[in-house]
């Protein structure tokens, strides 16, 4: 057994412990009679929300992303930047495939038939390009459009998750608006002490 107090290991015979004499008898009989009132509710787990419904799950994430701070502008942002990204990699994507293909049919080994097949390869690449123009298209003219989503909190629901659910958000606070204190007790405190001499 481990002492709670000191952390040392003890015998399970032992009242006391030798390191710091804490009490290990009492600790076995709370550990021993320790029963919970609450019962376990499978409601709670990730298992019931796994398989929530989709009105549900969707509740849900707004309500974290409310509780997180992420406001509608700033999710806006983050597609916006995702679909810029995604089609920056597939302008890459298309420019390597056209430069490596274009490089082997130079290379003179392979058959006409397999040129034309590999000179039009590149043509992948505009798949990351297409989902990242929809995902930009989406931030900078949907999402707009669909404004902010308010939450509604249902009974039964947990109660450190009610959120407000209005959309508007208190400003930030301007830390150089306080007004300036009288007295600090550091104030003056390098002043140089007469030294005997």
């Amino acid at each position: 057994m481990f002492c709670p107090q000191c952390g040392s290991t003890q015998s399970d015979e032992l009242r006391f412990c030798k390191s710091c004499g804490a009490n290990l008898q009492a600790l076995r009989q709370v550990m021993a009679s320790r029963e919970t009132d609450e019962k376990f509710d499978w409601s709670k787990t990730w298992l019931a929300e796994m398989f929530q419904s989709s009105d549900v799950a969707t509740k849900r994430a707004a309500e974290i992303e409310l509780m997180m701070g992420r406001t509608p502008e700033e999710k806006r942002l983050i597609e916006i930047k995702a679909g810029v990204i995604t089609a920056s990699v597939g302008v890459g994507i298309i420019a390597l495939l056209f430069v490596l293909m274009n490089g082997i049919i130079l290379s003179g080994r392979v058959s006409d038939a397999a040129a034309e097949i590999l000179s039009r390869i590149w043509i992948v690449g505009v798949i990351p390009v297409l989902i990242g123009a929809a995902l930009i298209f989406n931030g900078m003219f949907v999402s707009r459009k669909g404004g902010s989503q308010t939450v509604v909190r249902t009974e039964g629901e947990n109660p450190e998750l009610a959120v407000p659910a209005s959309s508007e958000y208190l400003p930030s606070a301007d830390t150089n608006e306080l007004p300036p204190t009288g007295f600090s007790v550091t104030d003056e405190t390098t002043k140089h002490l007469k030294m005997r001499r």
